[in-house]
């Protein structure tokens, strides 16, 4: 970007003639005007002859191989996450079900008995584990 911006402040002294483009010599498309030539920002364009190494000429993009793709990240499923969630010792804990609505019909020792937190069955593991890739699990925890 700096580059850019300096080789478009670049003129030619006013006293030095422009050089005519003739077909053996292929010169910048600015060069045969009568005028000096403008960038579209309005600053004037840098004539000179083109060389092996002028800046104005583009070089071909080199194509770069990547070594390595980093994995894939493994996405947490939301609705999960809120469900679940691992004790201090790794266990994996859910509520119990039956204690959203109806509440007047259940006695206060079924509803405190639904209040309370359960571990989730050893054969379902598989299955929270792989809505929750980053979960922290002791598989071995009783």
């Amino acid at each position: 970007m700096a580059m850019s911006l300096s080789l478009a402040r670049l003129t030619l002294p006013r006293s030095a003639p422009l050089p005519a483009a003739s077909a053996g010599n292929r010169a910048h498309p600015a060069a045969s005007l009568a005028f000096p030539a403008k960038s579209f920002f309005g600053a004037p364009l840098a004539v000179s002859a083109p060389t092996s190494a002028s800046p104005l000429v583009r070089k071909p993009a080199t194509s770069v191989v990547a070594a390595a793709k980093k994995g894939y990240k493994m996405k947490t499923h939301k609705a999960s996450a809120k469900r679940f969630r691992v004790t201090g010792r790794g266990k994996i804990v859910r509520r119990c079900a039956g204690k959203q609505h109806l509440l007047g019909k259940k006695n206060t020792k079924r509803k405190k008995r639904l209040s309370k937190m359960v571990q989730v069955n050893k054969s379902d593991y598989d299955n929270v584990t792989g809505a929750l890739p980053y979960l922290k699990v002791n598989r071995k925890a009783e």
